[in-house]
């Protein structure tokens, strides 16, 4: 990725202990992993969770593909991957998850991807529009990507930057109903 900055975007990473108070108990009730991803991932995929926290996202997707694909778990901090697989572990779908750490300025993975999930991090990234980029080129043809921002962390205006981002760097932009605590979208590569 290339070292420019967001002009409207603050870059500051989630400390890996701050991500119990939001990847809890509660958020699995609120937002279920494997219900939501369950429109867009199938048995057999790739997938990607870019800045996968706690595994979340990574775990949802690997319990949707019951042992047929793979899912790359991303993360920039080694604390996070290292919780992610433990609970990947304690769910019985560890061996289908890779962790991979990546750099502020780099995904981390270079492989062919059928889908992305970006959980609450796009924000995070020094140029979430060189991000966006990076995954317009790993996605296969009509591959797709889920993300999230947090509604506390970034405005509507903020987020509709990155929609426009996505749009500018060759996907199909679609922004979902906001839930309960984050504002979503859906990117289809063309």
């Amino acid at each position: 990725m290339s070292t420019s900055m967001n002009t409207d975007h603050q870059h500051k990473v989630c400390p890996w202990w701050v991500a119990y108070t939001f990847d809890n108990f509660l958020r699995r009730k609120i937002d279920p992993a494997d219900k939501v991803l369950s429109q867009w991932v199938r048995p057999g995929m790739t997938v990607m969770d870019f800045g996968c926290g706690l595994g979340h996202y990574a775990i949802g997707a690997a319990k949707i593909m019951d042992g047929r694909g793979k899912v790359i778990a991303v993360d920039l901090q080694e604390k996070m991957l290292e919780i992610a697989m433990k609970r990947a572990a304690k769910a019985g779908v560890d061996y289908m998850i890779t962790p991979v750490r990546c750099s502020a300025y780099s995904i981390g993975y270079s492989g062919e991807l059928d889908f992305i999930v970006a959980g609450n991090v796009l924000h995070e990234t020094p140029d979430y529009c060189e991000v966006l980029r990076g995954f317009h080129g790993m996605l296969n043809s009509g591959g797709q990507v889920y993300f999230t921002e947090p509604k506390n962390h970034l405005k509507e205006e903020q987020f509709q930057t990155e929609i426009e981002a996505a749009r500018q760097s060759g996907f199909k932009a679609e922004q979902l109903p906001t839930s309960f605590y984050a504002r979503r979208g859906v990117l289809t590569r063309i």
